[in-house]
């Protein structure tokens, strides 16, 4: 059973993070770890466990015709709770995962009334980034590549943007939630440009999402590390956050063509594309 030792106590609050990778997720989490009432982390593996948990009890399995619906939204809601169980000290809880926005459906039937922030950037900086993290490590190759040694910053672009790769993927599963049913109630696109530009009113707008009281943040001494997990993928700094937050502005390392190409990607800033009225900051 998940902790909840006092029964006077309202029940946690389960949030989630997503949207694409290099555009603030970790610093997000960060920053509101600052919350003594809140707990967030970089990437964790519910969302996956959750995936091999519904393919098991899906037809998949000869005897799932022994599970009904309730039982499964019953087995999944209790995934999330009982993973957070050991974690008692925070009242609303933050999880993250670039698979959430593709699942936005069943979010809302686990928890109705789930906030999602999906973290977006401008894709070609967002790329732009990653080829800085490869960069910075000419003596290893990652995980992210497959370990594949023979690859150029053009077979790098491709393999990230492919529908199935680690930017491509979380682009489409962000702009599915964007355009999706849940969209209006369910999520707030939250950039990177502004969270960096302007936290403090960046991060209000979260809280107004959230519906809740504000926090006093520090922004000039903000605290999180990762360093084991982006050594395993063999990419240090995947997860790094900066001290302070602030705006660096700087030139792209990219080639020109394939910054080019990318450039106008940002469909959450243009007011035609934004149906269902999402909130975006």
């Amino acid at each position: 059973m998940p902790a909840t030792s006092d029964a006077s106590q309202p029940p946690r609050k389960f949030h989630f993070i997503s949207g694409l990778p290099r555009a603030g997720t970790t610093l997000l989490a960060a920053i509101l770890n600052q919350n003594p009432r809140f707990r967030a982390g970089m990437t964790s593996p519910l969302a996956d466990i959750m995936g091999v948990v519904i393919a098991e009890a899906s037809s998949k399995n000869d005897f799932s015709f022994d599970v009904s619906d309730q039982q499964r939204v019953a087995l999944l809601r209790g995934l999330v709770e009982n993973f957070y169980s050991v974690q008692n000290d925070a009242s609303v809880v933050f999880d993250t995962s670039r698979l959430w926005c593709s699942r936005m459906q069943l979010l809302d039937t686990l928890f109705p009334g789930v906030k999602v922030i999906a973290c977006v950037r401008q894709l070609a900086w967002v790329l732009d980034s990653m080829e800085r993290l490869v960069r910075k490590q000419p003596v290893s190759v990652s995980k992210v590549f497959r370990f594949d040694t023979n690859t150029t910053v053009y077979s790098r672009v491709e393999a990230l943007t492919d529908p199935r790769g680690m930017v491509g993927f979380a682009y489409q599963a962000t702009k599915e939630a964007f355009y999706g049913e849940h969209a209006r109630e369910h999520l707030l696109m939250l950039t990177y440009e502004s969270l960096a530009r302007d936290p403090a009113t960046a991060m209000r707008a979260v809280y107004q999402f959230l519906g809740e009281p504000w926090f006093e943040h520090d922004f000039d001494h903000i605290a999180y590390q990762a360093d084991e997990f982006d050594a395993r993928v063999g990419m240090p700094g995947l997860h790094a956050v900066r001290t302070k937050v602030e705006s660096i502005e700087r030139q792209p390392i990219l080639p020109r063509e394939i910054f080019g190409r990318f450039v106008n990607e940002a469909f959450w800033m243009d007011p035609k594309n934004n149906i269902h009225q999402v909130r975006i900051v």
